[in-house]
């Protein structure tokens, strides 16, 4: 008897995660602030082929020295449909220091805080810089490095060999799949600011 009455709910369960795992926008959807600290949806974006969100720390000098790539990809990207979205997960980091942050290296892109790292989490995004690529349906296709200049903390190459984000966001806009969908980003630990 009590078999069959768990039946449904766990198969309402794993319907649900079905559903979430087909890219389908969640029931409670995440809700992050902007810089006047109104909530707003991440992935509200009408018309966008693709949603990079870059999560970033003021304080991060890997981050820091990401953002000339960080803008040239934005200006490739941005009049093909590609939202860019700068990241904030520190929740002690203020909105003076994120303007502040965004003049200092000429970020024009649109900036978000996550101090609840709800995007963060359902991203898994652990590293600054870290970028998650979403195509409509919520569906993620790449979390991962800019690119392999940097091999660990402290120790770069003279340039880049691999072009992750630009080669994830050239397969999303031709409609193919992502050649890696993950890699592993270099740089500042998001979870030591929980």
């Amino acid at each position: 008897m009590l078999h069959s009455r768990i039946g449904p709910f766990v198969v309402g369960i794993l319907a649900l995660g079905l559903l979430a795992c087909a890219g389908e926008e969640p029931a409670t959807p995440v809700k992050l602030l902007d810089l006047s600290g109104q909530g707003v949806d991440p992935f509200a974006a009408s018309d966008a082929k693709a949603i990079v969100f870059l999560f970033t720390r003021t304080d991060c000098p890997v981050s820091n020295r990401y953002a000339p790539e960080v803008l040239r990809l934005y200006e490739e990207f941005k009049d093909r449909g590609v939202e860019f979205r700068m990241v904030y997960p520190n929740p002690d980091v203020t909105i003076e220091a994120i303007e502040s942050h965004l003049e200092e290296y000429g970020y024009s892109i649109s900036a978000l805080r996550d101090p609840e790292h709800l995007l963060v989490d359902l991203t898994e995004a652990t590293i600054t810089p870290e970028a998650a690529v979403f195509v409509p349906g919520w569906e993620m296709v790449y979390r991962g490095r800019i690119d392999n200049r940097y091999v660990d903390f402290g120790k770069t190459r003279a340039r880049a060999t691999q072009h992750d984000l630009q080669e994830a966001l050239e397969a999303a806009l031709a409609g193919k799949p992502v050649p890696n969908p993950r890699t592993e980003a270099v740089g500042c630990f998001i979870a030591d600011l929980r």
